[in-house]
């Protein structure tokens, strides 16, 4: 029962880092740095990534392993952000920090949708097969694409406040 809610917390927190997660890159689309969507962007990506942890588990995972590596991405776009304040180099380092981060959690959301929705499982129920290899090369490319993107239109220091 706790699991269950605690699975349900996590699965929330997942969701919200998505949904600001890509109101922040539109927003870096166009140009505007929209810093209450971005707090809690970066606030629910390192909590979800922090109760990852907890769940229980037996030896190394992916997920752990996703989790390690996610935490360094999130420590770096945190700092880029709040301690550099975009100056010079860290404007385009805090963008594609901020997209890697949102591809992790999408990377998430992708396998645990071949996991736990019927139809999409069907179709591949492991990860080896097309079906799930496909949307995870559209979801890496996509994420790809929006950062460079991004990082080329996102210049707040251009935006006057007037």
């Amino acid at each position: 029962m706790i699991l269950q809610i605690y699975t349900v917390i996590h699965t929330l927190i997942s969701l919200v880092a998505i949904f600001t997660g890509l109101v922040v890159v539109v927003g870096m689309l166009g140009g505007k740095r929209l810093d209450g969507w971005t707090k809690w962007f970066l606030v629910t990506a390192v909590a979800t990534t922090i109760t990852g942890f907890f769940f229980p588990f037996h030896g190394f995972t992916p997920a752990i392993g996703l989790g390690i590596i996610s935490l360094p991405f999130l420590a770096l776009t945190i700092f880029a952000r709040y301690a550099k304040r975009l100056a010079g180099p860290w404007r385009w380092i805090y963008v594609i920090g901020a997209v890697i981060c949102l591809y992790f959690n999408l990377f998430v959301a992708v396998v645990q949708a071949f996991e736990k929705i019927p139809a999409l499982h069907a179709m591949a129920p492991t990860p080896t097969e097309p079906p799930f290899k496909f949307t995870q090369l559209i979801v890496l490319l996509v994420s790809v694409l929006l950062a460079i993107v991004a990082a080329i239109r996102f210049r707040p220091e251009l935006i006057r406040t007037t």
